[in-house]
Protein backbone atom coordinates (compact mmCIF):
# COMPACT_ATOMS: atom_id res chain seq x y z
CA UNK A 1 0.00 0.00 0.00
CA UNK A 2 1.24 3.46 -1.08
CA UNK A 3 2.07 5.82 1.89
CA UNK A 4 -0.09 9.01 1.16
CA UNK A 5 2.30 12.04 0.65
CA UNK A 6 -0.12 14.19 2.05
CA UNK A 7 0.17 12.32 5.43
CA UNK A 8 2.88 13.92 8.02
CA UNK A 9 6.22 12.07 8.61
CA UNK A 10 6.51 12.35 12.68
CA UNK A 11 4.40 10.65 14.63
CA UNK A 12 3.47 13.52 17.04
CA UNK A 13 2.39 15.34 13.67
CA UNK A 14 0.26 12.19 12.27
CA UNK A 15 -1.60 11.54 15.74
CA UNK A 16 -2.04 15.67 16.07
CA UNK A 17 -3.48 15.39 12.60
CA UNK A 18 -5.76 12.29 13.22
CA UNK A 19 -6.71 14.07 16.38
CA UNK A 20 -8.11 17.26 14.24
CA UNK A 21 -10.02 15.19 11.74
CA UNK A 22 -11.68 13.55 14.21
CA UNK A 23 -12.46 16.82 16.03
CA UNK A 24 -13.30 18.37 12.68
CA UNK A 25 -15.34 15.49 11.49
CA UNK A 26 -17.34 15.21 14.98
CA UNK A 27 -18.00 19.12 14.88
CA UNK A 28 -19.53 19.55 11.62
CA UNK A 29 -21.73 16.60 12.61
CA UNK A 30 -22.76 17.57 15.79
CA UNK A 31 -23.21 21.53 14.52
CA UNK A 32 -25.42 19.65 11.37
CA UNK A 33 -27.63 17.64 14.25
CA UNK A 34 -27.80 20.53 16.89
CA UNK A 35 -28.95 23.22 13.90
CA UNK A 36 -31.51 21.22 12.69
CA UNK A 37 -32.87 20.07 15.91
CA UNK A 38 -32.41 23.74 16.99
CA UNK A 39 -34.56 25.14 13.93
CA UNK A 40 -37.47 22.37 14.59
CA UNK A 41 -37.25 23.11 18.74
CA UNK A 42 -37.69 26.95 18.02
CA UNK A 43 -40.40 26.05 15.14
CA UNK A 44 -42.44 23.81 17.62
CA UNK A 45 -42.33 26.65 20.36
CA UNK A 46 -43.25 29.22 17.75
CA UNK A 47 -45.84 26.76 16.30
CA UNK A 48 -47.46 25.75 19.96
CA UNK A 49 -47.85 29.66 20.67
CA UNK A 50 -48.65 30.85 16.91
CA UNK A 51 -51.58 28.05 17.64
CA UNK A 52 -52.97 29.45 20.83
CA UNK A 53 -52.66 32.96 19.24
CA UNK A 54 -55.20 32.15 16.49
CA UNK A 55 -57.39 29.59 17.72
CA UNK A 56 -57.78 33.03 20.32
CA UNK A 57 -57.93 35.55 17.60
CA UNK A 58 -60.44 32.98 15.27
CA UNK A 59 -62.81 32.78 18.29
CA UNK A 60 -63.11 36.90 19.14
CA UNK A 61 -63.34 37.56 15.85
CA UNK A 62 -65.92 35.39 15.16
CA UNK A 63 -68.03 36.77 17.89
CA UNK A 64 -67.68 40.00 16.34
CA UNK A 65 -70.42 41.70 13.62
CA UNK A 66 -69.10 41.56 10.26
CA UNK A 67 -68.71 45.03 9.81
CA UNK A 68 -66.08 45.20 13.20
CA UNK A 69 -63.93 42.38 12.34
CA UNK A 70 -60.97 44.62 10.21
CA UNK A 71 -61.18 46.42 13.60
CA UNK A 72 -61.25 43.85 16.29
CA UNK A 73 -58.35 41.88 13.81
CA UNK A 74 -56.29 45.23 13.95
CA UNK A 75 -56.96 44.93 18.26
CA UNK A 76 -55.47 41.10 18.28
CA UNK A 77 -52.29 42.40 16.06
CA UNK A 78 -49.36 42.32 18.88
CA UNK A 79 -45.60 42.76 18.69
CA UNK A 80 -45.56 39.21 17.69
CA UNK A 81 -47.98 38.29 15.40
CA UNK A 82 -49.92 40.60 12.92
CA UNK A 83 -53.60 39.55 12.23
CA UNK A 84 -55.22 41.06 9.24
CA UNK A 85 -59.06 39.81 8.45
CA UNK A 86 -59.88 39.66 4.83
CA UNK A 87 -63.81 39.10 3.57
CA UNK A 88 -61.58 36.93 0.66
CA UNK A 89 -58.92 34.12 0.64
CA UNK A 90 -55.71 35.86 0.82
CA UNK A 91 -52.83 34.78 -2.00
CA UNK A 92 -49.65 33.56 -0.20
CA UNK A 93 -46.65 32.58 -1.93
CA UNK A 94 -46.61 29.01 -3.20
CA UNK A 95 -50.13 28.68 -3.52
CA UNK A 96 -50.13 28.41 0.62
CA UNK A 97 -48.48 25.06 0.67
CA UNK A 98 -46.26 23.66 3.32
CA UNK A 99 -43.07 22.54 2.14
CA UNK A 100 -41.22 22.46 5.76
CA UNK A 101 -44.28 21.16 8.16
CA UNK A 102 -45.25 24.16 9.78
CA UNK A 103 -48.85 23.59 9.94
CA UNK A 104 -48.81 20.50 10.67
CA UNK A 105 -46.76 21.18 14.10
CA UNK A 106 -49.65 23.88 14.85
CA UNK A 107 -52.39 21.57 13.77
CA UNK A 108 -50.70 19.39 16.20
CA UNK A 109 -50.77 21.98 18.67
CA UNK A 110 -54.96 22.59 18.33
CA UNK A 111 -55.93 19.88 15.93
CA UNK A 112 -59.55 22.10 15.92
CA UNK A 113 -57.76 24.57 13.07
CA UNK A 114 -57.63 21.40 10.98
CA UNK A 115 -61.13 22.46 10.07
CA UNK A 116 -60.70 26.00 8.87
CA UNK A 117 -58.77 25.38 5.77
CA UNK A 118 -55.82 26.26 7.13
CA UNK A 119 -52.52 27.34 5.12
CA UNK A 120 -48.82 27.86 6.41
CA UNK A 121 -45.19 28.30 5.81
CA UNK A 122 -42.00 29.76 6.32
CA UNK A 123 -40.79 32.72 4.33
CA UNK A 124 -37.15 34.05 4.02
CA UNK A 125 -36.79 37.55 5.93
CA UNK A 126 -33.67 39.65 6.37
CA UNK A 127 -31.47 36.63 7.14
CA UNK A 128 -33.96 34.93 8.83
CA UNK A 129 -37.69 32.84 8.89
CA UNK A 130 -40.92 34.37 9.06
CA UNK A 131 -44.15 32.47 9.22
CA UNK A 132 -47.34 33.13 6.86
CA UNK A 133 -51.02 31.46 6.39
CA UNK A 134 -54.31 32.01 6.90
CA UNK A 135 -57.49 30.46 8.26
CA UNK A 136 -61.10 29.99 7.30
CA UNK A 137 -63.69 32.03 9.84
CA UNK A 138 -67.14 30.03 10.24
CA UNK A 139 -69.19 32.98 8.12
CA UNK A 140 -67.12 32.36 4.95
CA UNK A 141 -64.28 35.27 5.44
CA UNK A 142 -60.36 35.31 5.57
CA UNK A 143 -58.09 35.75 8.75
CA UNK A 144 -54.61 36.00 7.63
CA UNK A 145 -51.74 36.07 9.98
CA UNK A 146 -47.92 36.31 10.07
CA UNK A 147 -45.04 36.29 12.43
CA UNK A 148 -43.51 39.58 13.44
CA UNK A 149 -40.64 38.54 14.85
CA UNK A 150 -37.93 36.19 13.13
CA UNK A 151 -38.20 32.24 13.84
CA UNK A 152 -34.36 32.50 14.03
CA UNK A 153 -31.53 34.79 13.58
CA UNK A 154 -28.56 34.46 11.80
CA UNK A 155 -26.29 36.11 14.49
CA UNK A 156 -27.88 33.34 16.86
CA UNK A 157 -26.67 30.58 14.39
CA UNK A 158 -23.15 32.24 13.82
CA UNK A 159 -22.69 32.95 17.63
CA UNK A 160 -23.35 29.07 18.29
CA UNK A 161 -20.77 27.93 15.73
CA UNK A 162 -18.46 30.78 16.90
CA UNK A 163 -18.67 29.31 20.29
CA UNK A 164 -18.33 25.71 19.14
CA UNK A 165 -15.20 26.58 16.91
CA UNK A 166 -13.46 28.45 20.11
CA UNK A 167 -14.05 24.75 22.16
CA UNK A 168 -13.06 23.08 19.03
CA UNK A 169 -9.43 24.55 18.81
CA UNK A 170 -9.54 24.64 22.89
CA UNK A 171 -9.28 20.95 22.72
CA UNK A 172 -7.40 20.77 19.16
CA UNK A 173 -4.69 22.33 21.54
CA UNK A 174 -5.22 20.85 24.80
CA UNK A 175 -5.16 17.67 22.86
CA UNK A 176 -2.19 18.12 21.33
CA UNK A 177 -0.31 19.19 24.39
CA UNK A 178 -1.27 15.78 25.69
CA UNK A 179 -0.21 14.13 22.62
CA UNK A 180 3.50 15.94 22.42
CA UNK A 181 3.94 15.29 26.29
CA UNK A 182 3.18 11.56 26.30
CA UNK A 183 5.46 11.08 22.92
CA UNK A 184 8.40 13.62 24.52
CA UNK A 185 9.85 9.62 25.84
CA UNK A 186 9.94 8.59 22.26
CA UNK A 187 11.04 11.80 20.72
CA UNK A 188 13.90 11.89 23.23
CA UNK A 189 14.64 8.22 22.75
CA UNK A 190 15.14 8.76 18.64
CA UNK A 191 17.27 11.70 19.41
CA UNK A 192 19.37 9.44 21.67
CA UNK A 193 19.57 6.37 19.08
CA UNK A 194 20.67 9.22 16.31
CA UNK A 195 23.43 9.91 18.63
CA UNK A 196 24.02 6.75 19.86
CA UNK A 197 28.38 5.54 18.97
CA UNK A 198 30.85 2.87 20.28
CA UNK A 199 32.57 6.05 21.46
CA UNK A 200 30.14 7.73 23.82
CA UNK A 201 29.78 6.10 27.51
CA UNK A 202 26.80 4.21 28.97
CA UNK A 203 25.50 7.13 30.68
CA UNK A 204 25.28 9.36 28.18
CA UNK A 205 22.94 7.00 26.33
CA UNK A 206 21.08 5.43 28.33
CA UNK A 207 17.72 6.83 28.97
CA UNK A 208 15.66 5.93 32.44
CA UNK A 209 12.61 4.19 30.70
CA UNK A 210 9.59 7.13 31.38
CA UNK A 211 6.19 7.34 30.16
CA UNK A 212 3.36 4.50 29.24
CA UNK A 213 4.34 1.03 29.44
CA UNK A 214 4.85 0.69 25.87
CA UNK A 215 7.24 3.59 26.02
CA UNK A 216 9.26 2.34 29.09
CA UNK A 217 9.08 -1.17 27.47
CA UNK A 218 10.71 0.48 24.33
CA UNK A 219 13.20 2.32 26.25
CA UNK A 220 14.32 -0.46 28.10
CA UNK A 221 14.72 -3.05 25.19
CA UNK A 222 16.82 -0.10 23.78
CA UNK A 223 19.27 0.34 26.47
CA UNK A 224 19.94 -3.65 26.93
CA UNK A 225 20.24 -3.55 22.68
CA UNK A 226 22.93 -0.58 23.14
CA UNK A 227 24.48 -2.18 25.94
CA UNK A 228 25.00 -6.03 23.40
CA UNK A 229 26.48 -3.60 20.74
CA UNK A 230 28.79 -2.23 23.21
CA UNK A 231 29.91 -5.78 24.29
CA UNK A 232 30.57 -7.20 20.32
CA UNK A 233 32.24 -3.72 19.79
CA UNK A 234 34.57 -4.34 22.59
CA UNK A 235 34.82 -7.49 21.84
CA UNK A 236 35.88 -7.27 17.95
CA UNK A 237 38.15 -4.80 18.85
CA UNK A 238 40.11 -6.79 21.70
CA UNK A 239 40.06 -9.70 18.96
CA UNK A 240 41.05 -7.35 16.50
CA UNK A 241 44.00 -5.75 18.68
CA UNK A 242 45.09 -9.88 19.42
CA UNK A 243 44.91 -10.58 15.05
CA UNK A 244 46.98 -7.63 14.67
CA UNK A 245 49.66 -8.72 17.32
CA UNK A 246 49.36 -12.58 16.03
CA UNK A 247 49.86 -11.24 12.47
CA UNK A 248 52.27 -8.79 12.25
CA UNK A 249 55.15 -10.40 14.64
CA UNK A 250 55.63 -13.50 12.36
CA UNK A 251 55.28 -10.81 9.61
CA UNK A 252 58.38 -8.44 10.97
CA UNK A 253 60.14 -11.85 11.54
CA UNK A 254 59.77 -12.95 7.78
CA UNK A 255 61.43 -9.22 7.03
CA UNK A 256 64.15 -9.17 9.32
CA UNK A 257 65.08 -13.29 7.92
CA UNK A 258 65.12 -12.31 4.22
CA UNK A 259 68.27 -10.42 5.18
CA UNK A 260 69.75 -13.75 5.07
CA UNK A 261 68.47 -14.73 1.62
CA UNK A 262 71.86 -14.23 -0.73
CA UNK A 263 69.59 -14.15 -4.34
CA UNK A 264 68.54 -10.48 -4.87
CA UNK A 265 66.10 -11.52 -7.26
CA UNK A 266 64.40 -14.02 -4.78
CA UNK A 267 64.59 -11.27 -1.88
CA UNK A 268 62.55 -8.95 -3.79
CA UNK A 269 60.05 -11.16 -4.66
CA UNK A 270 59.76 -12.23 -0.98
CA UNK A 271 59.74 -8.39 0.14
CA UNK A 272 57.22 -7.53 -2.53
CA UNK A 273 55.43 -10.71 -0.69
CA UNK A 274 55.68 -9.36 2.65
CA UNK A 275 54.28 -5.79 1.67
CA UNK A 276 51.25 -7.48 0.21
CA UNK A 277 50.45 -9.15 3.22
CA UNK A 278 51.02 -6.38 5.74
CA UNK A 279 49.07 -4.07 3.06
CA UNK A 280 46.12 -6.75 2.92
CA UNK A 281 46.59 -6.66 7.48
CA UNK A 282 46.37 -3.08 7.14
CA UNK A 283 43.27 -2.50 5.03
CA UNK A 284 41.35 -5.66 6.79
CA UNK A 285 41.97 -4.37 10.28
CA UNK A 286 40.93 -0.92 9.13
CA UNK A 287 37.65 -2.02 8.05
CA UNK A 288 36.98 -4.20 10.73
CA UNK A 289 38.08 -2.15 13.55
CA UNK A 290 35.92 0.76 12.16
CA UNK A 291 34.31 2.69 14.97
CA UNK A 292 36.46 0.77 17.50
CA UNK A 293 39.40 3.52 17.02
CA UNK A 294 36.88 6.48 17.50
CA UNK A 295 39.09 9.96 16.46
CA UNK A 296 38.41 13.70 17.17
CA UNK A 297 37.97 16.10 14.48
CA UNK A 298 40.73 18.68 15.12
CA UNK A 299 41.68 21.48 12.88
CA UNK A 300 43.98 20.52 10.20
CA UNK A 301 45.71 22.01 7.25
CA UNK A 302 44.17 19.60 4.12
CA UNK A 303 46.47 21.67 1.52
CA UNK A 304 49.04 20.53 3.36
CA UNK A 305 48.09 16.96 3.91
CA UNK A 306 47.52 16.54 0.22
CA UNK A 307 50.83 17.83 -0.74
CA UNK A 308 52.72 15.54 1.80
CA UNK A 309 50.77 12.82 0.00
CA UNK A 310 51.65 13.40 -3.25
CA UNK A 311 55.48 13.91 -2.25
CA UNK A 312 55.17 10.15 -0.56
CA UNK A 313 54.32 8.29 -3.75
CA UNK A 314 56.85 10.64 -5.90
CA UNK A 315 59.49 10.25 -3.93
CA UNK A 316 58.76 6.27 -4.60
CA UNK A 317 59.04 6.73 -8.28
CA UNK A 318 55.40 7.77 -9.13
CA UNK A 319 54.26 10.47 -11.45
CA UNK A 320 51.96 12.33 -9.08
CA UNK A 321 51.10 15.79 -9.21
CA UNK A 322 49.54 18.56 -6.81
CA UNK A 323 47.37 21.28 -7.83
CA UNK A 324 45.43 23.24 -5.39
CA UNK A 325 46.39 26.07 -2.75
CA UNK A 326 49.02 26.19 -0.30
CA UNK A 327 47.07 26.27 2.80
CA UNK A 328 43.50 25.11 3.42
CA UNK A 329 42.82 24.73 6.99
CA UNK A 330 39.83 22.09 8.07
CA UNK A 331 38.17 20.83 10.81
CA UNK A 332 38.59 16.96 10.09
CA UNK A 333 39.45 13.83 11.77
CA UNK A 334 43.26 13.58 10.09
CA UNK A 335 43.82 10.08 10.50
CA UNK A 336 40.85 8.79 8.42
CA UNK A 337 41.12 11.51 5.79
CA UNK A 338 44.83 10.60 5.14
CA UNK A 339 44.45 6.73 4.77
CA UNK A 340 41.32 8.00 2.93
CA UNK A 341 43.29 10.27 0.10
CA UNK A 342 46.35 7.61 0.16
CA UNK A 343 43.87 5.13 -0.83
CA UNK A 344 42.50 7.00 -3.88
CA UNK A 345 46.16 8.02 -4.69
CA UNK A 346 47.10 4.34 -3.97
CA UNK A 347 44.53 3.14 -6.64
CA UNK A 348 45.43 5.52 -9.18
CA UNK A 349 48.92 4.70 -9.16
CA UNK A 350 48.25 1.11 -9.64
CA UNK A 351 45.89 1.33 -12.52
CA UNK A 352 47.37 4.89 -14.64
CA UNK A 353 50.68 6.53 -14.96
CA UNK A 354 49.91 9.92 -15.06
CA UNK A 355 47.72 10.99 -11.96
CA UNK A 356 47.10 14.34 -10.29
CA UNK A 357 45.15 15.22 -6.95
CA UNK A 358 43.77 18.31 -7.28
CA UNK A 359 42.22 20.11 -4.39
CA UNK A 360 39.42 23.22 -4.60
CA UNK A 361 37.05 24.85 -3.11
CA UNK A 362 33.19 25.18 -4.79
CA UNK A 363 30.40 26.95 -3.83
CA UNK A 364 29.51 25.06 0.05
CA UNK A 365 31.81 22.20 -0.16
CA UNK A 366 36.22 21.40 -0.83
CA UNK A 367 36.74 19.04 -3.41
CA UNK A 368 39.53 16.24 -3.61
CA UNK A 369 39.79 14.90 -6.24
CA UNK A 370 42.40 12.23 -7.72
CA UNK A 371 42.55 11.52 -11.36
CA UNK A 372 44.66 9.00 -13.07
CA UNK A 373 44.43 7.53 -16.84
CA UNK A 374 43.70 4.02 -16.83
CA UNK A 375 41.31 1.82 -17.71
CA UNK A 376 38.29 3.09 -15.25
CA UNK A 377 35.34 1.19 -14.32
CA UNK A 378 32.71 -0.27 -16.63
CA UNK A 379 29.29 2.23 -15.60
CA UNK A 380 27.29 -0.70 -14.98
CA UNK A 381 30.01 -1.51 -12.24
CA UNK A 382 30.02 1.91 -10.34
CA UNK A 383 28.00 1.16 -7.41
CA UNK A 384 29.36 -2.26 -7.38
CA UNK A 385 33.35 -1.54 -7.13
CA UNK A 386 31.71 0.87 -3.79
CA UNK A 387 30.69 -2.65 -1.95
CA UNK A 388 33.67 -4.13 0.55
CA UNK A 389 35.19 -7.22 -0.63
CA UNK A 390 34.46 -6.29 -4.17
CA UNK A 391 37.50 -6.61 -6.75
CA UNK A 392 36.55 -6.42 -10.79
CA UNK A 393 38.97 -7.94 -11.84
CA UNK A 394 37.90 -8.08 -15.41
CA UNK A 395 38.01 -4.28 -15.69
CA UNK A 396 41.67 -4.11 -13.44
CA UNK A 397 44.91 -5.81 -13.28
CA UNK A 398 44.41 -9.34 -11.70
CA UNK A 399 47.90 -8.84 -9.61
CA UNK A 400 46.23 -6.09 -7.32
CA UNK A 401 46.88 -6.68 -3.34
CA UNK A 402 44.16 -6.62 -0.83
CA UNK A 403 40.81 -7.88 -0.41
CA UNK A 404 39.00 -5.32 -2.03
CA UNK A 405 38.46 -2.38 0.87
CA UNK A 406 40.15 0.25 -0.30
CA UNK A 407 36.81 2.03 -1.29
CA UNK A 408 34.99 1.44 0.99
CA UNK A 409 37.30 2.53 3.91
CA UNK A 410 37.06 5.79 1.40
CA UNK A 411 33.03 6.33 1.74
CA UNK A 412 33.34 5.27 5.91
CA UNK A 413 36.05 8.23 6.52
CA UNK A 414 33.98 10.60 4.00
CA UNK A 415 31.07 10.13 5.67
CA UNK A 416 32.09 10.56 9.22
CA UNK A 417 32.81 14.12 8.10
CA UNK A 418 29.39 14.68 6.14
CA UNK A 419 30.81 14.53 2.89
CA UNK A 420 30.35 12.33 0.02
CA UNK A 421 32.37 10.16 -2.70
CA UNK A 422 31.83 9.82 -6.55
CA UNK A 423 33.75 8.19 -9.51
CA UNK A 424 33.31 9.37 -12.77
CA UNK A 425 35.04 7.75 -15.89
CA UNK A 426 36.69 10.36 -17.91
CA UNK A 427 36.00 11.14 -21.14
CA UNK A 428 39.87 11.07 -22.11
CA UNK A 429 40.36 7.81 -20.24
CA UNK A 430 41.21 6.92 -16.75
CA UNK A 431 38.63 7.67 -13.27
CA UNK A 432 38.43 10.40 -11.85
CA UNK A 433 37.50 9.49 -7.63
CA UNK A 434 36.26 12.96 -6.04
CA UNK A 435 35.69 13.38 -2.49
CA UNK A 436 33.24 16.34 -1.32
CA UNK A 437 33.36 17.88 1.96
CA UNK A 438 30.87 20.78 3.75
CA UNK A 439 31.88 23.80 3.91
CA UNK A 440 31.29 23.87 7.41
CA UNK A 441 33.86 21.67 8.49
CA UNK A 442 36.42 24.36 6.80
CA UNK A 443 37.08 27.39 10.14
Amino acid sequence: MKRLRFLPNGIIARLFAIFLVTLVVEFTISTIIYEQASEFSVRNDEARRLAEHLVIARSLIAEQPYDQRRAMAVELTTARYFVQWSANRPVLPSNGESRDGIREQIVAWEPTLAQTNLQAQTLPHSGSTIAVGSLQLPQGDWLFFRTVEPLQTTSAIYGRIFSSVMTLLALVILGGLFIRHTLKPVRLLTETVEQFGPGLDRASTAKAPKGSGDVQRLMEAFNAMQERIRRLIDERTRALAAVSHDLRTPLARLRLRIEAVKDPALRREVEDDIEGMEAMVTSLLTFLGGDGEPESPRLIDLAVLCASIVDDFSDHGHEVGYRGPAHLEMRLRPIAIRRAVVNLVENAVHYGSDVELLLSAEGDAVLICVSDDGPGIPDESMMLVREPFVRLDHARQRDTSGFGLGLSIVERAVADEGGSLTLVNRTEGGLAATIRLPIAAKT
